[in-house]
């Protein structure tokens, strides 16, 4: 048996001003870019978890924050980076809301209900069964190599990891398939 480390990694802070600035709605929010802060972030994760330098690939979510983040560990160590579409973030309104209040209301039904859509009800939110799906589907493909870092976001990574916890930027966890 071959055993894959995955190192999953959260893009750093995002600038939620820029949306603000623009009025980017629905999918165009997640054209938003890293704060400054966020970039050095970006910068440091390499330095701060050097066992990264031994990983064979970069995998990156579509969205800007996540390109950005990848982009900056890429320069760093010099990796091949592809990006994935299907480790964009949770969906929690087929990309449809217009505002931070109702994509609030969403996630609130979203954890009332574990994620799991009632029975006979459909939902505006993406299930944790479906997130679960689409990165499963993603990593295993790149079950021939020995170590993959994969920038990515919160949810995708505590939805993975079963965690309960809330994932700082630039947070660095593992996960491994044999």
């Amino acid at each position: 048996m071959y055993l894959t480390v995955f190192y999953l990694i959260r893009h750093g802070e995002p600038n939620w001003a820029f949306k603000d600035e623009r009025n980017l709605q629905g999918a165009l929010r997640d054209f938003v870019p890293l704060t400054g802060f966020g970039v050095r972030q970006a910068e440091q994760v390499i330095y701060n978890h050097k066992h990264l330098e031994n990983c064979d690939l970069i995998l990156s979510s579509p969205y800007t924050r996540s390109l950005q983040t990848a982009a900056y560990i890429k320069r760093n160590i010099g990796l091949p980076l592809k990006v994935e579409f299907d480790l964009h973030e949770w969906t929690p309104d087929n990309f449809q809301a217009p505002g931070i209040n109702e994509i609030q209301e969403l996630m609130k039904d979203y954890t009332k209900h574990n994620g799991v859509y009632p029975p006979g009800e459909s939902k505006l939110w993406e299930s944790k069964e479906s997130v679960l799906k689409r990165v499963i589907n993603v990593l295993d493909r790149y079950l021939d190599k020995s170590k993959v870092i994969v920038v990515c976001h919160s949810m995708v990574i505590t939805t993975l990891l079963e965690l309960k916890l809330e994932v700082e930027f630039c947070g660095v966890f593992e996960y491994e398939i044999i």
